[in-house]
């Protein structure tokens, strides 16, 4: 039997249902669950029952994983898991995953450990719809823009309270990566084209830092509209995946001082590719280490 998809909003975000993650891999189930990501750019599990390795053979059915972060020790010891855990970090501002290396990762998921009595949820925007909602002049002028995106960054919370946070902090930018990509990128499978910036885009190629960021924040108010987020209440033992290539992700920070875990498994991705067919190029560093690059098929 097929997964059963119920929709969550009318941009973005399906439930599954009807599929055994802890069952071997079968390919038309993965080739439905690819469908559903193409259409739906999120979709959820409940009741999953998965361990560390568990999580990392789900993912694994999408391609190959990366190591957990180009920066950040995995957790717990394994190779590919990276702990997104509020005693260290807080990411509460829009993003999409490690865009400052050369090929993010294609896919996210994150599995619910320690969940909050109130709060906590996930934001997820859909990027391609954000792309359609530009205004023609604004459509045409993102096509032709590209972004630097690095790690050396200001997005995750204002100064860190804790030794704990400001040692992630420390680690998250002690080897600097900078990429220069399209700001409309389009994606590999589907041909939609979805505004790629977020959280680590620092500047505008040619344009002065105030200019950028003027424009940036234009673009990112597209993102951001209510009508193409999906708002992701979290209760244990779920799984959510996205799509990391046209979409950007908040986790709220909303829950006082209760403790939030989710361990986050992402699996390589492409080099991306604006609408002028040009790919993006590594500035600074080389995240080799991190992720193997996804070759897909023209």
């Amino acid at each position: 039997m097929p997964p059963t998809l119920r929709k969550l909003t009318s941009r973005i975000g399906a439930f599954v249902d009807g599929v055994d993650l802890a069952a071997p891999a079968d390919p038309s189930t993965v080739t439905a669950l690819r469908h559903a990501l193409d259409e739906h750019k999120a979709i959820v599990f409940d009741d999953v029952n998965l361990d560390n390795a568990g999580q990392e053979r789900v993912a694994g059915w999408f391609g190959d994983l990366t190591t957990a972060h180009p920066n950040v020790p995995a957790a717990d010891g394994t190779a590919n898991v990276l702990a997104v855990d509020s005693e260290t970090s807080k990411a509460n501002e829009w993003h999409t995953d490690v865009t400052f290396v050369l090929n993010p990762p294609q896919l996210t998921t994150l599995r619910s450990i320690v969940t909050t009595p109130y709060g906590g949820e996930t934001l997820i925007a859909n990027a391609a719809a954000a792309y359609r909602d530009l205004p023609e002049p604004l459509r045409a002028l993102a096509d032709s823009l590209r972004v630097v995106h690095t790690n050396q960054y200001d997005y995750a919370h204002p100064a860190a309270t804790t030794p704990e946070r400001q040692e992630y902090d420390r680690v998250f930018v002690s080897t600097p990566y900078e990429t220069e990509h399209p700001l409309v990128r389009v994606h590999p499978l589907t041909g939609e084209r979805g505004l790629f910036i977020g959280g680590f885009a620092k500047r505008i190629v040619g344009l002065s830092n105030s200019d950028s960021a003027d424009l940036l924040r234009i673009f990112q108010s597209y993102v951001t509209r209510p009508e193409n987020i999906l708002r992701w209440t979290w209760a244990p033992g779920q799984l959510l995946i996205f799509d990391n290539r046209i979409t950007q992700h908040y986790g709220v920070d909303n829950y006082d001082d209760h403790p939030r875990r989710l361990n986050r498994v992402t699996v390589a991705g492409d080099v991306p590719v604006g609408v002028d067919g040009r790919h993006s190029e590594q500035r600074v560093g080389d995240a080799s280490h991190y992720s193997k690059v996804l070759e897909v098929a023209a």
